[in-house]
């Protein structure tokens, strides 16, 4: 449980490098048998050049594979400072990461809640462990900076945004 904090203080502290630009301050890194094998944050969000599949799950899981860093099957953490959206959610199963930990709930677009009972065989079959709110509150300022600024126009008038800033 602790690894967790440590973790997702890796991961906020890129957020910040990230919202430090401009973007959208979410990011991933992928921990393997207690080490940091890839990480990622949200790009594509300035000036509405909105790029939706470049979210910070999806750049860490490319960076893994770009490294070639073997993923330990079913040992894999994710610790994404905003919940994974479904895209993500998917993409993080089946490329074996078992344990999601995240800091800040995504009330418009989280994925993580999903049943997968409910799914086909390639998702029903698998088994994720999810931990939220690690650092929420660290998390939420971000968001709270990032949606405040006048400059902002990704998702600004949504409902993540007014969600986020009435907290």
């Amino acid at each position: 449980m602790n690894d967790h904090y440590v973790f997702m203080r890796e991961a906020l502290a890129q957020a910040k490098q990230a919202l430090a630009t401009g973007e959208f301050p979410a990011a991933c890194i992928l921990v393997g048998a207690g080490d940091i094998i890839a990480s990622g944050s949200r790009t594509g969000t300035i000036e509405n050049r909105f790029n939706e599949t470049d979210h910070a799950e999806m750049l860490a899981l490319r960076n893994m594979n770009q490294l070639q860093t073997p993923s330990a099957s079913g040992g894999l953490t994710a610790y994404c400072t905003l919940e994974p959206c479904l895209m993500c959610f998917g993409a993080l199963l089946i490329s074996g990461v078992t344990n999601i930990v995240y800091a800040y709930e995504d009330a418009m677009g989280g994925g993580t809640r999903c049943d997968l009972s409910r799914l086909p065989p390639l998702y029903r079959n698998m088994s994720v462990s999810v931990v939220p709110h690690i650092l929420r509150s660290d998390s939420l300022q971000l968001f709270k900076t990032y949606f405040s600024n006048l400059q902002t126009v990704y998702l600004k008038k949504s409902f993540l945004a007014s969600y986020t800033l009435q907290q």
